[in-house]
């Protein structure tokens, strides 16, 4: 790695020979095209040219993961193989611009009629570029000074039912979350503005609440407000938040975009909560779209503070490996000489009874565990809910199971004989 390249790595999958797609694959994304121009001198191309520096057979598979038109013309029925490629790209190319960072990584290659598969897998940056970004306004510290949670993990939850309710209602319902000792609530990814609950009104009751169980708590609740809109609506929308003493704001990432989040970030010092919402449509292909590793490095230099990573044992299709992975990347710096580390916030189908998952694979305090049903569809009510979940976590920190803990804790002897037997 040096300070005038970045580097990239991908899954491709292809019938034809993988040197002479890797070249293809290095042209298209830099100086070259289907065929050699005016202009494309061999001192351009040393300046200009991405490079092909590694490849990696890993063997025949037994169909294309996709049809390709173009080989189809050809007549093209060789078996396709795949392999890791590694490319390297001059870093003059794109300079201080994540959207153009994106589009040479990844951009057309997506559309090669020479590949039967192509996954993004990660992207490796100088840290000399790396800081050129925007690093988190607020990330892990700021996030725990905020939230006045300094020693143990933070605890969210998610207003439920999603959309239906009133900003009255919605209002209420925080209060008792709040009373109830929580530490984070975030609206849900698909209630941003609706005409039962405008942003507007929302604010405004939510916080009235925050601020009244305020001197009670002796912290202020962090309350993640969905403001994901076009991106003057966003920047109004997180002013609004921030007059009324809010700390955070969420974004639905892939569908805001890279320059609608990079302006808001710009814009607000709010934590700024990143909602991977969509990932599955990129990622649940092996053979296509984007890993998780290239997906967050680009989303952190849009200096988001808080990244989703979906949940251990929870419901939706990831494997376990996948979100401990996915942790792992988010506490991890993209340059050591800077904190840009994100907050892992696991999120879906979580309950008291994946706590001991997330506790092994995080390996410390440094994450935010959210609960929608887990707290709210809880039997004994809200305040049950969350108890049961530091149950949990005082188990695990103690080094008991569930089971024991659950002797002396009746909020998590309901949630477990509730909700299932833990695995």
């Amino acid at each position: 790695m040096t300070d005038t390249h970045f580097e990239a790595d991908y899954l491709v999958e292809t019938p034809l020979p993988l040197a002479k797609v890797a070249e293809i694959m290095a042209g298209e994304q830099s100086c070259g095209t289907f065929t050699k121009v005016e202009g494309e001198t061999d001192d351009l191309r040393a300046r200009a040219g991405a490079q092909v520096i590694g490849i990696a057979p890993l063997g025949e598979v037994e169909k294309p993961t996709l049809p390709s038109a173009w080989l189809h013309r050809r007549g093209m029925t060789s078996p396709s193989l795949r392999a890791r490629i590694k490319l390297r790209f001059p870093i003059a190319n794109v300079g201080v611009n994540l959207a153009a960072l994106a589009s040479t990584a990844a951009g057309n290659l997506y559309d090669l009629g020479e590949v039967t598969g192509l996954r993004l897998e990660s992207i490796t940056l100088p840290p000399s570029w790396r800081r050129r970004y925007a690093l988190p306004k607020q990330g892990i510290a700021g996030t725990r000074r905020l939230a006045g949670v300094t020693d143990r993990p933070m605890i969210g939850s998610i207003i439920k039912p999603n959309v239906g309710l009133s900003a009255a209602e919605i209002g209420k319902l925080v209060e008792r979350l709040c009373e109830a000792g929580i530490d984070f609530i975030k609206d849900d990814e698909i209630a941003a503005n609706p005409a039962h609950a405008p942003l507007s009104e929302r604010v405004t009751h939510v916080m009235s609440a925050v601020k009244r169980a305020e001197d009670k708590l002796g912290r202020r609740v962090m309350i993640a407000f969905n403001i994901t809109d076009e991106t003057d609506a966003m920047r109004r929308n997180a002013d609004l938040v921030a007059r009324e003493g809010g700390t955070c704001v969420m974004a639905n990432l892939n569908w805001c975009g890279f320059s609608a989040v990079e302006t808001l970030r710009r814009s607000t010092d709010l934590v700024l909560h990143g909602h991977r919402n969509g990932f599955g449509a990129l990622s649940r292909c092996d053979a296509l779209g984007i890993s998780f590793p290239a997906y967050q490095t680009l989303w952190r230099l849009a200096g988001v503070d808080h990244m989703h990573v979906h949940g251990l044992d929870g419901k939706f299709a990831q494997e376990n490996s996948e979100v401990v992975e996915s942790t792992a990347l988010c506490l991890a710096p993209l340059d050591d000489q800077s904190d840009d580390r994100v907050l892992p916030a696991f999120s879906s189908g979580q309950w008291a009874g994946t706590v001991p998952a997330t506790w092994q694979a995080v390996g410390g305090d440094d994450f935010l565990f959210m609960a929608g049903g887990g707290i709210m569809g809880h039997p004994g009510g809200l305040a049950e809910g969350i108890e049961s979940i530091r149950a949990a976590f005082r188990a695990m920190r103690e080094k008991q199971t569930l089971e024991d803990a659950a002797k002396t804790s009746q909020p998590l002897r309901k949630a477990l004989d509730f909700f299932g037997k833990v695995a």
